[in-house]
């Protein structure tokens, strides 16, 4: 069903909570319905969100908004050409499903691959899209499939994941050649029946070993392991550095983390006026926590006007009071990007979405 809506209030499709409103508002819950959409006639632009989780809207949108309620959880059959191996699990998942919500879904069911991704907010769709990421796991990392609505060609398509070019936070659908002409309908993941914990980030393990009592070292081959103790550890620790959606506004994390090049990482280290800069050894560069970037420029915790810097996660900008405008978050952003190049000579690009 199609449901349709002019000016539309769209402060419950942003984790931002920004007061805006859109032109035109199209809700669908079904995969055909995307055929019965005249996208040549809608009001321009026409833009696909899915929970409004990594984006803010700089104003009222002049244009569409398309929101997707197919809301499916389904296993392949064990015939299917796509599986791989006897320990598999695929598994077709609606885009306007909540990520988490299959999250729990799958650790329920004890399988492994999403327990790491627990938390995130969002709908599967765009996370998809986005290529959403916590913890030394990716959701790129369990795709197999990505089918989609082709609303140039107004038919109906599927990628594998190779195709989607999936790199830190990165797609091919956010790519400017093909942004917004593909809307994600489902997404075939692969998770495992086989035990296969990522501990490596963070504090997963040192916390997952306070839990089951023992040494860190040892939790991997502890039997009482699983996805579900797993996500349980990894939502705990996400609620003591993150703020609530429901309580705070925000997007999440605003700023990628940089990869630079060796001797941008020495310039960086020259400035740091003797403190350690943590990083990371990638094979594109060595990234540096934009977090850490953020705290030593004195952004922590700050505000302006209705604006912040979460006290917790300065990676993190919140609409401090309930009351910030687009533009006081922009101008924040760029107060604080500023302040980075400034001081370290790295520039910060956002990963949420301003439109």
């Amino acid at each position: 069903m199609i449901k349709k809506t002019a000016n539309q209030d769209l402060t419950a499709y942003n984790t931002f909570r920004m007061r805006v409103k859109c032109h035109t508002f199209i809700e669908y819950d079904s995969v055909a319905d995307l055929i019965d959409i005249d996208f040549d006639t809608l009001p321009k632009p026409v833009k696909h969100i899915g929970g409004g989780s990594n984006l803010l809207f700089s104003g009222n949108f002049g244009g569409t908004i398309l929101h997707s309620a197919i809301k499916f959880i389904y296993i392949l059959p064990e015939d299917d050409p796509m599986y791989s191996s006897d320990n598999e699990v695929l598994v077709s998942v609606g885009a306007g499903v909540i990520f988490d919500d299959f999250c729990k879904w799958a650790a329920e069911n004890g399988f492994w691959g999403a327990e790491n991704l627990s938390y995130i907010p969002g709908e599967t769709g765009a996370a998809a899209v986005q290529n959403i990421g916590a913890y030394g796991a990716e959701i790129g990392d369990i795709i197999r499939q990505v089918y989609c609505y082709d609303t140039v060609e107004e038919e109906f398509v599927h990628f594998n994941a190779d195709e989607c070019k999936y790199g830190y936070r990165e797609s091919m659908f956010k790519s400017p050649e093909v942004r917004d002409r593909y809307i994600v309908t489902n997404v075939i993941m692969a998770l495992s029946r086989k035990r296969r914990p990522r501990l490596e980030y963070g504090h997963i393990r040192t916390a997952l070993g306070e839990v089951l009592g023992v040494p860190g070292d040892k939790v991997d081959d502890c039997e009482a392991l699983t996805p579900e103790l797993v996500r349980e550890t990894v939502i705990g620790i996400r609620k003591g550095k993150l703020p609530e959606v429901s309580e705070i506004g925000s997007a999440g994390s605003f700023f990628k983390n940089p990869v630079v090049p060796e001797e941008v990482f020495l310039n960086v280290k020259a400035a740091a006026d003797g403190a350690e800069v943590p990083h990371y050894v990638t094979d594109k560069g060595i990234k540096i926590p934009a977090a850490w970037l953020i705290e030593q420029c004195g952004w922590k915790g700050r505000t302006v006007g209705n604006a912040g810097v979460y006290g917790k996660q300065p990676l993190v900008l919140i609409n401090a009071t309930g009351k910030a405008s687009p533009q006081e978050i922009i101008d924040l952003k760029n107060h604080i990007t500023d302040s980075v190049r400034e001081r370290f000579g790295i520039e910060l690009h956002p990963e949420t979405e301003i439109i």
